[in-house]
Order: structure tokens, then sequence, then C-alpha cells
């Protein structure tokens, strides 16, 4: 079966950190499939508060929508573990960005994840270019 890879880059522009909740632990009593992906969201909106946008709606008038997601599990990770988030920005385009996760406890790797993000005018409900401002601050 071919598994997905999510080639990870050298160098990271944003990391934080989350102590993991017992809601965060499934039935095999490790961290769920379901909370990486709340993880990675709340890194990602950590992040956009870093760069000076109160939340991923308020970016020069304009807001984000997730296009598309792809997680890779490498380990595990327990209630109480403090798990690192590391974030990065690639492929960036006209409308769109990568942003590349990789979530780790101590040493360990615990997953790596990859979100497609589009720019989007919820108002029209279409897909809206990058404004050049905030452009200047994801080519980093």
């Amino acid at each position: 079966m071919a598994r997905i890879r999510i080639p990870l880059p050298d160098t990271f522009h944003f990391e934080t950190s989350i102590v993991l909740r017992i809601s965060d632990i499934n039935y095999g009593g490790h961290l769920g499939n379901d909370s990486v992906l709340s993880l990675i969201h709340e890194a990602r909106f950590r992040f956009f508060n870093h760069l000076g946008y109160a939340d991923e709606l308020s970016i020069h008038g304009l807001g984000t929508i997730q296009a598309d997601v792809a997680i890779a599990y490498k380990g595990e990770a327990f209630h109480g573990d403090e798990i690192l988030i590391a974030l990065a920005v690639r492929e960036i385009g006209r409308k769109s960005f990568d942003i590349l996760y990789r979530l780790s406890r101590g040493e360990q790797e615990i997953a790596r994840a990859k979100t497609g993000i589009a720019m989007f005018d919820y108002d029209t409900k279409s897909v809206a270019n990058i404004p050049e401002a905030f452009l200047k601050k994801i080519q980093i």
C-alpha cells in the first residue's frame, strides 16, 4: 500500500507547544487522529496571531479556507505530553499556499501534516488573491 509522504523543510517559520488533554486521547490510549487535525488548526491560528492577525478571517479583508489536508503518523503521544508543533509555509501561489507541520515530543516525531490554504472572500464566497502585505509576511 502506498503511503503519504510529506517531506519537511530544513527550517521552520514558527513553533508552538500544546499539552495534550484527555479529550485528545482515543480508545487506544494515545493521541487520536482527529485530534492531530485540531492541533494543527490551533498551531495555524497561533501562527497567524504571531504574524499580527486576530484570526484566520481577518487578513486584510479576506479569510482563509482549508482546501486539503494530509497527515502522516510517525509515533505515539499520550495524555499530558507536551507536543511541539513547527510550521513552515511553502508552495506559495497567487491565491494559495501550503503549510507544513512537524509534531514532536522531545526527539520523537509524532506526525507530519500539510494543509493547502486558499485566500477566501467570505462575502463573495470566492477564492481571492493573497494580499501583498500578507504575502510579504509569509515569504519568510
